[in-house]
């Protein structure tokens, strides 16, 4: 069941309707049986492996407060094992048997392939991470156990971020199931113009970019001049934030048809001024939860009991720099379980790596120059991280690089002339709409006409388009991993 499937709006009706005639435990009971069935919908064998999980840190983490110091720590070692063991199981078993194989037959031993036939259950990655973040969160005293098993299994399975997040926190939104919130028509209003949004990034934005870039990456890269590779950079980044910016919207408007509310998870990434403020923008849930459960813990920095931005001003030493490139390492890994994830991982790890050391000279720039050279420097480079990303092997990203970087390549174009015309116009597009409403939207808050006109115009057209395309064609990017 996907979120651009009839099937899913229908649930979604269904749903909050009764929500929002039910009492407060019976609220509960219909979020729970409802994420039951979204995830069975898919493989219905699984709802075991997600609920084992779940009950895991329950159960561990209603254990914390009475144990001593080490036994709390072998609770949460408890729960890391089981939860990662499971992971790497389901996700990473087959990749990692192949190439020792692979490694042990180089050595001239004669070794069988496995067979295995393991398939990785849908949102894993993303239910595991939040699971984690429980038990973290309650070993660490940021905030006390659920004792209701339902209430937790609520925050941990609710469907509409289930299976491609935002990866949420406890404390953000156990609290918001556990009251009974009042009927508010702002926020079905609010909640269907997001899913609104959602839908025209996926349905008519996303999944027509996508054949496009499907027929870029099938070429050749011996027939690809460098503003090919450049173009298909451009596209496949500008595809990928359209399909999981649509999914965020449709997650947080879904939640918030029942009165909760997520935390934002895009921020107009393409508009960074450098590496990590493309990383505070772009699935901001993740790049989150990966410095304040990992990247700090490794770098040996306290971790705060909220979200914190940035280091601050510690200084960054040799722990930091091996923090940094081990925590993109397995940032890379989390995605996927192929060499491809690995080194779009490092790649990052290295552009972070090379803005600390220019860093400090960058300081004396005024303000204009320092936000231009850095969207100009930070764009294009973000961009050609997405290769490894998208292209079938290491082999084929270093060859797509090489061309960027070979002056005869820019000297004939081996695509249609349109195709270049079309990521130009997104990347306008995409630039136009940040400056509209970072910078015109304010100075229109009085002319309250303006904006109702524009508005409708424009929820009007989006409507009609959504219908016009609105058709399960293909699966959110991010429901791979």
């Amino acid at each position: 069941m996907i979120f651009n499937s009839l099937t899913y709006l229908l649930l979604l009706v269904f749903v909050v309707v009764l929500y929002w005639v039910l009492p407060y435990r019976s609220r509960l009971l219909l979020i729970f049986t409802a994420s039951m069935a979204f995830y069975g919908f898919w493989r219905v064998e699984f709802l075991p492996v997600m609920l084992a999980s779940t009950l895991v840190d329950f159960l561990v983490s209603k254990r914390m407060p009475e144990a001593s110091a080490r036994g709390r720590k072998s609770l949460l070692m408890t729960s890391l094992v089981i939860n990662l063991g499971m992971l790497f199981y389901f996700k990473y078993l087959i990749f990692f048997a192949d190439n020792a194989i692979g490694f042990a037959n180089l050595l001239g031993l004669d070794i069988e392939p496995l067979v295995l036939n393991i398939i990785l259950p849908l949102g894993i990655s993303f239910y595991t991470f939040q699971t984690i973040s429980y038990t973290v969160d309650v070993y660490r005293g940021f905030i006390k156990p659920e004792q209701d098993f339902v209430l937790y299994a609520c925050y941990v399975t609710f469907f509409p971020q289930l299976v491609a997040g935002p990866v949420l926190r406890a404390a953000e939104v156990i609290h918001q199931f556990a009251n009974r919130v009042s009927f508010d028509w702002n926020d079905i209003v609010v909640g269907i113009r997001r899913i609104l949004y959602g839908l025209f990034l996926k349905v008519v934005l996303a999944d027509n970019i996508a054949p496009l870039v499907d027929t870029g990456f099938a070429m050749p890269v011996e027939t690809m001049s460098a503003l090919d590779v450049w173009t298909m950079a451009f596209l496949f980044g500008f595809q990928i934030y359209f399909d999981f910016c649509a999914y965020s919207h449709i997650a947080l408007g879904s939640a918030r048809l029942m009165g909760i509310c997520f935390p934002e998870n895009f921020n107009f990434p393409y508009m960074a001024v450098s590496p990590k403020d493309f990383w505070r923008r772009w699935h901001i849930s993740l790049s989150s939860w990966i410095r304040d459960y990992l990247y700090l813990p490794l770098a040996g920095i306290k971790v705060h009991d909220r979200s914190i931005g940035g280091l601050g001003n510690a200084a960054v030493d040799k722990r930091h720099h091996r923090a940094l490139f081990l925590t993109w390492a397995i940032m890379g890994l989390w995605h996927g379980a192929n060499w491809t994830f690995l080194l779009w991982g490092l790649y990052h790890g290295i552009v972070i790596f090379i803005y600390r050391l220019i860093e400090p000279y960058t300081h004396s720039l005024n303000y204009s120059l320092k936000w231009l050279g850095g969207f100009i420097i930070t764009l294009p480079l973000m961009m050609l991280a997405w290769i490894p990303f998208r292209a079938d092997s290491v082999s084929v990203t270093f060859e797509m690089w090489g061309r960027v970087l070979m002056p005869s390549a820019y000297t004939w174009l081996g695509m249609r002339e349109n195709i270049y015309l079309i990521t130009f116009l997104i990347l306008i597009g995409f630039i136009t709409v940040y400056f509209f409403q970072r910078k015109i939207m304010p100075l229109l808050q009085e002319r309250k006409l303006v904006i109702f006109v524009g508005d409708t115009a424009a929820v009007t057209v989006m409507t009609a388009l959504v219908i016009v395309f609105l058709r399960p064609i293909s699966q959110f990017i991010y429901f791979q991993f």
